[in-house]
């Protein structure tokens, strides 16, 4: 049964600790956060005249730690006013708040005695049926809880979060034998659906499942690098992206995590594993020790395996050789068998791609991917019970855009394992049982039912339906399923009368073809649908419109195509807004320009709470045409109207310095803040439940007899509005946060917001706003310094500030 928890403790206020705590703050948690009393005032605290016993003295760390995470960058909370729900204090004078918590979270340091000899504190003082849990990254936890009480021992669990906690998926979850089933249960439930966290079940041996995999890869291609003789820049370009694995590769990442925290998770292993038939490898290279006693620890000293530096006042990052340990520039990493991977989008045939080919690199991969396979494979049922586990243990925790089984299954198994054989390697027992069941892969897929290989039962069985996840790849499987398709988009039945329209182009970039099918699921959601969800299943909702096309239409003057096309998507998104039937938008991730746009058409958006929506039109020298300005403005007049204490004319210089600057919102709630999402809206904490909830909205809105809105009259305030925010363009141009051409376009932007050239407030409608909006559009694509950001944007994925 699932219990309900409202309050959580957080033992420990270091880095995990306190950002776990921001975490729970993201859901909605309240939560108390402590840590240890300092032994001795600072310089500054003795001059102000502190003892030991001062309150602001004896909470200091945890204060510093707190302040930490609301400093953080990528940013620990959803907005800064979520850090009111942590209340402070110290494991000497607070301790028996646990008493008032449902669950509670042990992040102490990695050290057996430090964590039980606060934990046996606790089980004197919490109540009878609190869940405890370690997030230990490797520690037995069995051994953590062990003597304890018996009521402690039923509710003890390992939750290991992964770093940073709001931004890291995976959660594995290592019960011991006497953990009770319904903690797992809660926990799991919580983790997913509140926290939005993808959770594994663990076993409990060292380091679990996700770090003892993604440890020993790191370090096996520190070893292959060596005796290879590659440089830290190609083995950087070898294991990233097209490999499937995070675009930060090996030693960017370790960078990043710090050579501190590797260094103590691979001595844990190397204690902790003796049987480990490959133990050897759990060993710091020589290099890697004396970057450790020189304190080179990655970005948290500023230098590593990189080390940016200012030369003739520009920035610049060098890298280290790894056989001098000096720094040298950074070298560009050149292999045939990449350059090819790079124009394939299908992440099988690309890994097929690196590995396959025969030059210098493709070998290198090979090796260090072949490695990690066999070690993997060699794992189960070691480590866990399931192939699934460990595959999404590795996306989860390390980004991977396959598990090592998926990887099995894309290089084909009976190939890969014919090939370690001829090179002299061993197929771990699964593999072998695998091909000796006469199966072909770890996975199957027929009509979207899935199948694993369970080694226990020795066949295929399906795998556990997760409640509340649809995956469309699967759906669409089924006979039936799409009802039409393009290029760039499906329109696929999700069932229960409800359609969806998936964007599929590269980025989600809007062009004709999605705009065509979102036509065709509005043309159904006539005859045969009660409502329509619009979202994606990709890396980001839609990066706006196609750039690209665009260009090349403004460069060849055909300003016809261009207003066509502008025409178009405005008509596509109010169609969408007076749709018969209600019509669901799920952005998630990037949800830019026009990928913001057509949301705010929606009938309602069904948001990610990992949402980074934003009308940013302005970053490459233009303003939204697709309606943005125009809803922008119908919300500028709610919130006028609301009864809140601001005019319209405060309400619009807002909406035009958000736009006129290209803010971005940084997660959904933050979104609610800039007016990209009504308090009506919703938001699901996890990614993968975003279809299924935006369904579930949809058949709401129609039961509860949803009816299209009344068109809307748009009070605009001519002249003086215009003034107001020709003023403010003046002022951030002052400042330098505009150029002359931000200046122009700004200028474009308050003649729509202020609704033409009126000389008095008046209403108008929806289409003379639109009407405004392209034609400002139109003509900054007739000026070069757009056409410049444009093409800078296109090449190098940035603004340009011309």
């Amino acid at each position: 049964m699932i219990r309900n928890l409202e309050k959580v403790a957080v033992l420990g206020a270091g880095t995990m600790g306190a950002r776990i705590a921001a975490h729970l703050a993201n859901a909605g948690f309240r939560s108390f956060l402590l840590d240890i009393v300092p032994d001795k005032l600072t310089e500054d605290e003795q001059q102000k005249g502190f003892t030991l016993a001062s309150p602001a003295v004896r909470n200091r760390i945890v204060l510093a730690g707190l302040e930490a995470a609301r400093k953080a960058r990528p940013a620990a909370f959803f907005t800064p006013g979520r850090a009111r729900l942590i209340t402070t204090g110290n494991f000497e004078d607070n301790l028996g708040w646990v008493a008032e918590a449902d669950w509670i979270i042990e992040a102490v340091a990695e050290r057996l005695d430090i964590k039980r000899a606060l934990l046996a504190r606790v089980d004197a003082l919490r109540r009878p049926g609190t869940f405890v849990s370690t997030n230990t990254s490797g520690l037995p936890v069995r051994l953590i809880a062990e003597g304890f009480s018996e009521d402690f021992r039923r509710h003890w669990v390992g939750t290991h979060f992964f770093n940073p906690p709001r931004y890291m998926k995976l959660v594995e979850i290592i019960p011991t034998p006497e953990t009770d089933p319904a903690v797992i249960e809660t926990l799991r439930h919580v983790l997913d659906r509140m926290l939005g966290k993808g959770v594994v079940i663990a076993k409990d041996t060292p380091n679990f499942i996700a770090n003892r995999i993604g440890t020993y890869s790191v370090l096996n291609v520190m070893r292959r690098m060596q005796e290879d003789g590659l440089t830290i820049e190609e083995v950087d370009a070898l294991t990233g992206a097209e490999m499937g694995w995070p675009k930060s590769a090996t030693f960017r990442t370790v960078d990043i995590v710090g050579l501190d925290v590797l260094s103590h998770v691979v001595r844990n292993l190397y204690q902790n594993a003796p049987h480990d038939e490959r133990r050897e490898t759990f060993r710091l290279p020589a290099f890697v020790e004396q970057m450790l006693s020189r304190g080179w620890l990655g970005d948290k000293t500023g230098q590593g395996f990189f080390k940016r530096i200012k030369k003739d006042g520009e920035s610049e990052i060098l890298t280290l050789d790894y056989q001098t340990l000096d720094y040298r520039p950074r070298q560009k990493a050149k292999f045939p068998s990449l350059e090819m991977a790079k124009q394939i989008e299908d992440p099988a045939r690309r890994l097929a791609t690196v590995v396959g080919a025969e030059d210098k690199g493709g070998k290198f991969a090979w090796k260090v991917l072949s490695d990690m396979l066999t070690y993997a494979a060699a794992r189960i049922p070691e480590i866990a019970d399931t192939v699934e586990e460990v595959d999404r243990a590795m996306r989860w925790g390390f980004n991977w855009e396959m598990g090592p089984f998926e990887m099995w299954d894309a290089l084909g198994v009976e190939l890969t394992a014919e090939r370690i054989r001829r090179e002299g390697g061993t197929i771990p027992p699964v593999v072998e049982q695998l091909l000796s069941s006469g199966a072909k892969s770890f996975y199957r897929s027929e009509c979207g039912s899935r199948t694993f290989f369970d080694l226990v039962a020795d066949r295929h069985r399906r795998l556990e339906e997760r409640p509340g996840i649809l995956v469309l790849k699967h759906l669409k499987e089924k006979p039936g399923a799409v009802i039409q398709r393009n290029a760039g988009a499906s329109l696929v039945n999700l069932g229960d009368g409800v359609a969806c329209v998936e964007y599929h182009s590269k980025m989600n970039a809007i062009g004709a073809d999605i705009v065509h099918i979102l036509h065709a699921g509005l043309k159904k959601l006539k005859e045969d649908f009660r409502g329509l969800v619009i979202g994606n299943q990709a890396a980001s909702f839609s990066v706006g419109a196609n750039l690209m096309l665009l260009l090349v239409a403004a460069q060849e003057g055909d300003w016809d195509e261009i207003d066509l096309a502008v025409r178009s998507f405005q008509g596509v998104n109010m169609a969408i807004k007076y749709a018969p039937r209600p019509v669901v938008a799920a952005p998630f991730g990037m949800s830019l320009g026009g990928g913001c746009e057509t949301p705010l058409h929606a009938a309602r958006i069904h948001a990610a709470a990992e949402c980074y929506i934003g009308l940013v039109e302005a970053g490459v020298g233009l303003i939204p045409a697709g309606g943005g300005c125009k809803e922008m403005l119908i919300r500028a007049n709610e919130r006028a109207a609301s009864g809140e204490e601001l005019d319209l004319g405060h309400a619009l210089k807002e909406v035009f310095e958000q736009m006129a600057l290209g803010k971005v919102a940084t997660s959904a709630e933050e979104a609610k803040a800039f007016g990209y999402l009504r308090p009506t809206d919703r938001v699901s904490m996890n990614a993968e439940r975003l279809i299924a909830d935006a369904k579930q909205t949809a058949i709401e809105l129609d039961e509860a007899g949803w009816r299209p809105p009344v068109p809307a009259e748009i009070k605009v305030l001519g002249q003086s509005a215009l003034s107001l925010m020709k003023l403010a363009a003046h002022i951030m141009k002052r400042a330098g946060y505009a150029t002359d051409h931000d200046a122009v376009v700004a200028g474009k932007l308050a003649h729509v917001l202020a609704g033409g050239p009126l000389s008095a407030p008046q209403t108008v409608s929806e289409q003379y706003v639109l009407d405004l909006e392209r034609e400002a559009f139109l003509s900054l694509c007739g000026e070069r310094k757009t056409l410049e950001r444009i093409q800078f944007t296109l090449k190098t994925g940035k603004p340009l500030r011309n």
